[in-house]
Order: structure tokens, then C-alpha cells, then sequence
């Protein structure tokens, strides 16, 4: 009897989504080219599926698409929301048709895979210093509590929640595994990017009411919330 060779099994994966509003790809490039210039590790191979939805009267080259896609080191792997002869025109060039709703969420279920999950419980993973530019720490299924800062060009990642005790200057990418109730919180909020389940704000977005202010970043409907760190 010959060994087994492989495994094939269902999964879920975070997948970013980008929502075309235009068919100028060169311009599309442009701009896209310059928001992962801010952030080019956390974009560098990331998976992305094209939103058809605002575009579906227009004639769009795909090819074209793909190749722009990925001349930016992103991968493209399919399309969604799109109408039938775009389906037909992305199947074409190698990409996949994917089903996808902004307002569809994650079925529940008691597999016992979930179920195991819940029932087992990892304590925190604990850095007792500041994690300095050019380091990445990553806790794995369980969250992350650093008690110095992060400094710019440094990266944390949990699967859970991420607890920041000095400045939060680099980046910081909570529920990576899908977890959307995950949340970041940090005594003082100047960051480089962070992320929740795969939503992401970088830091132009963050320079509002709560910049360099205690603060927490949820997920909410698909997009991040931020709301002060201690309510009066």
C-alpha cells in the first residue's frame, strides 16, 4: 500500500480586497503603488481579490490587471462582484471568480476544530522590552502584551488581541488568524499601520482625534474603530 501523498481540505483565508473604482490602470498603479509604499512588507505577496462591483459596465483588460497586480509583488488570485462577460474575461487570464458580499459574514459552526479551539487556553505571550525597528514578534494563538514600546520599523502580530504599555510607532496586526473581535490597544498611538482581521489603517488615517492619545482599534463592519483608551 503506497503512502499517503497529500491532504486536501477546506479552509478560510483573510484575503484583501480591492474595490475598483476605475478601469485607468495606469493610474490605478500609480496610486496603488504609493499606499504599499508606506507599508511594503505588509503588503509584499498579499493575496488580493479585484471588486468588480463599481465597475461592471466597463470593458477592462485583465490581463493588463493581473500584470499590474503584480508587477507591485501582490498576488492576484481572482475577481468578484463582476458581470458575466468580465467573469468570463478574468477566467480567461488565470483568474479565479470568487463569491463575495461585503455584508455576508463567517458562518458559525460547532465543528470540533472550533470547539476545540474555545476550550483551549494559551496565557499571553509577554515582551518585557521595547521592541526595537527591524524586529517582528508574532503570537501565535494567543495575545501579545508588550510592555516597552514599538518602535518605528518594528512589527507585532497575534492572533489575538495585542496590549501595548509604552508608543505604539511601528506596526501592529492583531487577530491575524481571523479573529474579528481582536483588538490593539496602546498607551500612546502614533503608528505606522495597524490591522485587525485583515482591515488596515496606515498612519495618514490615524492622525485624527485619538493620535498620540491612550487609545483601542476595533473592527467593525469590515473597517477599524478607534475610541479612546480610558472613558471618562
Amino acid at each position: 500500500m503506497s503512502e499517503q501523498t497529500f491532504e486536501l481540505k477546506g479552509n478560510l483565508f483573510t484575503l484583501s480586497v480591492l474595490h475598483l473604482f476605475t478601469v485607468d490602470l495606469a493610474l490605478l498603479r500609480k496610486e496603488l503603488d504609493e499606499k504599499i509604499s508606506q507599508a511594503p512588507k505588509f503588503f509584499q505577496g498579499a493575496p488580493i481579490v479585484v471588486n468588480l462591483s463599481q465597475v461592471q459596465e466597463e470593458a477592462i483588460d485583465f490581463l493588463e490587471l493581473r500584470n499590474a497586480i503584480s508587477a507591485l509583488q501582490l498576488n492576484p488570485v481572482g475577481v468578484c462582484n463582476g458581470s458575466e462577460q468580465q467573469n468570463i474575461s478574468a477566467k480567461e487570464v488565470g483568474l479565479s471568480v470568487l463569491n463575495y458580499s461585503q455584508d455576508v459574514q463567517k458562518p458559525k459552526s460547532n465543528t470540533s476544530a472550533e470547539v476545540i479551539e474555545k476550550e483551549v487556553y494559551l496565557p499571553p505571550q509577554v515582551i518585557q522590552t521595547t521592541v526595537r525597528s527591524g524586529q517582528q514578534i508574532y503570537a501565535k494563538g494567543r495575545d501579545l502584551i508588550v510592555l516597552g514600546a514599538v518602535s518605528h520599523g518594528a512589527e507585532v502580530i497575534a492572533d489575538g488581541n495585542i496590549h501595548i504599555y509604552g508608543t505604539l510607532r511601528g506596526r501592529a496586526i492583531a487577530g491575524a488568524s481571523g479573529a474579528q473581535d481582536a483588538a490593539i490597544y496602546c498607551q500612546q498611538l502614533k503608528a505606522e499601520l495597524v490591522s485587525i482581521n485583515g482591515s488596515y489603517w496606515l498612519s495618514e488615517s490615524l492622525q485624527g482625534e485619538y493620535w498620540e492619545q491612550p487609545a483601542q482599534i476595533t473592527q467593525r463592519n469590515e473597517s477599524l474603530e478607534i475610541t479612546a483608551l480610558v472613558k471618562g
